[in-house]
């Protein structure tokens, strides 16, 4: 293990040990000075989400994108304080933490027994949003990671997450896709984070006017088992509440070959996401590059990915 390694394991470690015993109104005002600290570096990560916002709102001012990325890097870091937190939250803490609309499509579907996939970008909590599940709801259900360097830090995020009620499969190593299936199949829930593709294989779809490519995992899942895939989007208002909706069920469609249902139902997601960040800008964590044209290795590009990086 590198020294850069052991000090990125070292520091989420102190998060997750020492932020948690923070009195919340201490562990905000802590992530809001971080993220203003952030933003005030305009690092990688900082550039890049104001990039992607400048497509979501693109006929937004220099001055307009700037308090745009401010409010992103907030949000972003209110989600590590969150998760940061989490553990500790008692299973009131966590009902009270999250305001769902539409939750009968996810109900009803459960209820059904036929399976269910959540979709979801890297909009405000997926953490809370997965412990609210399985606490409120009383419904485990499995995911999928990806693996992280170190190994430790990998095995740190799966420890939390398996603690707030998650079954987290490794995105890596081929066998992730059909334990997905088997459990959609036996009528359980699938949960994805899904805006953006970590194959490099995934589905080309058109997203706030131009090229990205997204997994086409949560539509073969739903094709392959006949589980009903449900997209959802999620945002942060001035309350300690974040808010979500269910989105109505994505169909399959009757006609076509499996690439051509994988591709009309991937756009279908991709608007359904693009509705909620649209909405939300601020909330989409993506400091990531994930348009084709911004992957395209340009003059001064360095070999590794971008910074920023949420698992």
């Amino acid at each position: 293990m590198s020294a850069q390694e052991r000090l990125t394991d070292a520091l989420y470690g102190l998060g997750w040990g020492t932020v948690k015993k923070l009195p919340e109104p201490v562990a905000v005002r802590l992530g809001r000075t971080i993220a203003d600290l952030a933003w005030k570096q305009r690092g990688k990560g900082v550039l890049r989400l104001e990039s992607n916002y400048a497509r979501v709102v693109p006929d937004a001012s220099p001055e307009r994108l700037a308090e745009l990325s401010r409010a992103g890097m907030r949000s972003y870091l209110r989600y590590w304080m969150e998760s940061f937190r989490l553990p500790a939250w008692s299973a009131e803490r966590v009902k009270g933490g999250f305001d769902v609309k539409d939750v009968h499509y996810l109900t009803d579907g459960l209820a059904a027994g036929n399976g269910v996939i959540l979709a979801l970008p890297h909009l405000a909590n997926w953490d809370l949003a997965g412990a609210w599940v399985t606490t409120e709801l009383e419904t485990p259900f499995t995911t999928v990671a990806e693996r992280l360097k170190p190994e430790t830090l990998y095995d740190r995020f799966v420890a939390y997450r398996e603690g707030l009620g998650m079954e987290v499969l490794p995105h890596s190593g081929g066998t992730a896709f059909g334990t997905l299936a088997r459990r959609l199949r036996d009528g359980g829930l699938v949960c994805l984070v899904a805006d953006r593709d970590l194959s490099a294989s995934g589905v080309e779809v058109e997203f706030f006017g131009d090229t990205a490519r997204m997994p086409a995992g949560p539509a073969l899942l739903a094709q392959q088992t006949g589980a009903l895939l449900l997209p959802v989007t999620l945002w942060y208002d001035d309350s300690p509440v974040m808010q979500g909706r269910v989105h109505p069920p994505i169909e399959v469609p009757g006609t076509g070959s499996r690439a051509e249902k994988t591709s009309v139902m991937t756009q279908a997601l991709a608007d359904a996401f693009a509705t909620g960040i649209a909405e939300h800008p601020e909330d989409w964590h993506m400091l990531q590059r994930l348009w084709l044209a911004d992957l395209e290795p340009r003059p001064g590009d360095t070999p590794t990915g971008p910074d920023g990086e949420r698992p």
